[in-house]
């Protein structure tokens, strides 16, 4: 079916809730370190375990959010979430000890991990086959959008010297949460399947039936491969490695980064047109080696020993094409992941590709700093393999894929594409 003018009008609020709720993370996140560590004066120790309870409190959240979502639907989770969130921000603002701010750092962080899987499923409910990737399109725009502005208009109000100015921008934080609980309060959803729906077993077995469905597996294996070997550099081994093995100055990082973000915001709706009609395995296959390229254009800027320039641009471009990668896979990765989920399972099955997101965030980091700041061969070989591997694991992926998961313009003009897993033809042994 057609979507529905309320699904048009749901849909525009949710991509408003997913634009505010990524103006608040850009809002206040960049400068969490900071804000800890000198501010509040409880040192770099304290600052650091601040960021590792963000990853620990959305691992421990995100497989209890995926039945909530399943069971209550995707908006009542999502209103919990956002003022859960915003009585982290304000707290966080207000905190002034070191327990006070990692049990602040945890809600915030608790609340920020649950919206994501909520609002993709919130997508999918108000979505058709023909939308989707369109929608999903938006989403990763419009998150991109909110971080850039948030962090641009948060470092406007921060002031090192000032206690105050901090409290205030964690309050704005909390309030931008309760004005979205406002916004999208009164959105009506339309009514999915969900798992109380289902006889009593199904909800036992959600958790064996998703990893049953081998499909969904390898697409979570894929995911983890693309966030650790991409995602997960950004802020770590790639800036470490920049500045260590190619002499990149903090301003032409800064420059990198901005050109990622503008790459998407320029190419996403023109890569979209691109896609659309592609195979979804190979439009990831493709992103595998664009990413392997980026990687070696960084293994030049830093070990070509050519001029500084030349490394300053080669290390920008590294950041735009992984840019242009990320544009390719909005589209494609979150609608899959929804067509891989059996009816009314959507919640389950994104909560849980956040959690392997949330994974290889935690863990990419951790291997890659070290290994960049220290072994720069080695860090950009073993990432140029990783990317490699993308386009591999996206292959043997497309073997699993029904023709109209891989290919989601064969069912226009329906709702749901093939929901729920693997090609009922014969399978390879090696797919």
């Amino acid at each position: 079916m057609n979507v529905t003018r309320a699904m048009g009008a749901a849909m525009r609020r949710i991509h408003v809730g997913n634009a505010l709720s990524a103006f608040g993370l850009g809002f206040t996140v960049p400068y969490l370190y900071v804000y800890v560590a000198q501010v509040r004066g409880l040192g770099a120790m304290t600052a650091g375990l601040v960021l590792a309870v963000f990853a620990v409190a959305a691992l421990i959240v995100l497989p209890f959010a995926g039945r909530a979502i399943v069971r209550r639907g995707p908006l009542p989770v999502l209103l919990a979430a956002l003022v859960t969130a915003a009585v982290g921000a304000l707290s966080l603002g207000l905190a002034g000890t070191a327990a006070s701010v990692l049990l602040s750092a945890a809600a915030l962080g608790a609340g920020q991990a649950v919206m994501q899987p909520a609002l993709a499923t919130m997508i999918v409910d108000c979505s058709s086959a023909d939308t989707r990737s369109r929608a999903f399109a938006m989403q990763f725009f419009l998150q991109n959008l909110g971080l850039g502005v948030g962090g641009l208009i948060g470092g406007h109000l921060v002031d090192t010297t000032r206690v105050s100015s901090f409290t205030l921008l964690f309050a704005i934080e909390a309030a931008v949460f309760l004005l979205l609980v406002g916004v999208l309060a009164t959105v009506r959803m339309p009514r999915s399947p969900r798992l109380a729906d289902a006889p009593a077993g199904s909800a036992k077995g959600s958790w064996k039936q998703l990893l049953g469905n081998r499909a969904m597996v390898q697409l979570s294996v894929l995911g983890f491969v693309i966030f650790f070997a991409c995602y997960g550099q950004f802020e770590s081994g790639l800036s470490a490695y920049g500045v260590e093995a190619a002499g990149i100055s903090t301003s032409a990082l800064g420059t990198a980064l901005a050109a990622n973000t503008l790459m998407i915001v320029v190419a996403q709706f023109a890569v979209l047109k691109f896609v659309e009609r592609r195979r979804r395995s190979r439009v990831i296959a493709a992103v595998g080696l664009i990413w392997a390229v980026a990687w070696l254009a960084a293994g030049y800027a830093g070990l070509g020993h050519g001029s500084r320039e030349m490394a300053t641009a080669a290390f920008v471009s590294t950041y735009a094409l992984f840019g242009l990668g990320e544009a390719m896979l909005s589209p494609t990765v979150a609608p899959l992941v929804a067509d891989l989920a059996p009816e009314g399972m959507a919640g389950q099955y994104n909560s849980a590709f956040a959690l392997v997101k949330q994974l290889a965030l935690a863990v990419g980091p951790a291997v890659g700093g070290p290994l960049a700041a220290s072994l720069h061969g080695p860090y950009i070989v073993t990432f140029l393999l990783f990317s490699l591997g993308i386009t591999v694991l996206a292959l043997r992926l497309g073997r699993r894929l029904t023709a109209v998961q891989d290919r989601p313009w064969l069912a226009r003009g329906t709702r749901v594409v093939t929901r729920g897993g693997a090609s009922t033809g014969p399978v390879p042994a090696d797919a």
